[in-house]
C-alpha cells in the first residue's frame, strides 16, 4: 500500500494549530500532518531547503494539500503561495488559504496567485472544527490530485 501524503499546515497561532490538528484527528483523516510555524519553514519543507524533513521519514513527500495562513512571520502566506505556484516542482500542490483575513485584496491576490480555495476561519470553535473537517476530507480523500503533483518529488530534476 502506498504511503499517504501529508497535509502541510502553515500556521503561527498555537491555538489554531491545536484546533486544526484536533479537527483533522476527529475526522479520522489518516494522512500525517506536518506543521510549519512560518513561511520560511513551509518553504524549507516544500522546496527541501534544509535537512529537517529527511526523505526516509516519510514527511518529505509533497503534501496532498497545504493549509496556509496569510499573516505569518518571516515570510507571509501570499509570498509562500507565489513561490509554491511559481515552482514547477510544487505548482500542482493544492493550496487552501485558511485565514482570518476578510480583506478583499487578500482574496483577489490569492486567486491571482493560483490559490485553489480561500476559506475565512470561522470564529466559533464548533464552526472552525467543522470547516477543518470538511477541508481535510475534500482535499485528502475526495479530490483527485494532478498526476504531476502526486508523483514528482521536489528534489527531482525535470
Amino acid at each position: 500500500m502506498a504511503q499517504l501524503r501529508p497535509v502541510l499546515l502553515v500556521e503561527d497561532s498555537p491555538n489554531d494549530v491545536e484546533l486544526t490538528l484536533a479537527a483533522l484527528e476527529k475526522s479520522r483523516l489518516a494522512n500525517p500532518v506536518v506543521v510549519a510555524r512560518d513561511g520560511v519553514e513551509a518553504l524549507d519543507y516544500l522546496l527541501r531547503k534544509s535537512n529537517k524533513y529527511p526523505e526516509s521519514s516519510g514527511m518529505a513527500a509533497l503534501p496532498v494539500v497545504v493549509l496556509l495562513d496569510i499573516k505569518l512571520p518571516r515570510v507571509d502566506g501570499l509570498e509562500v503561495l507565489e513561490r509554491i505556484k511559481g515552482d514547477p516542482r510544487t505548482r500542482h500542490v493544492p493550496v487552501v488559504m485558511l485565514t482570518s483575513s476578510r480583506e478583499e485584496q487578500d482574496l483577489v491576490r490569492s486567486y491571482g496567485l493560483g490559490v485553489n480555495a480561500f476559506v475565512v476561519k470561522p470564529v466559533g470553535h464548533r464552526d472552525f472544527f467543522e470547516a477543518i473537517r470538511d477541508i481535510g476530507a475534500f482535499w485528502a480523500v475526495l479530490n483527485e490530485p494532478h498526476p504531476d503533483g502526486a508523483a514528482q518529488e521536489p528534489g527531482a530534476d525535470r
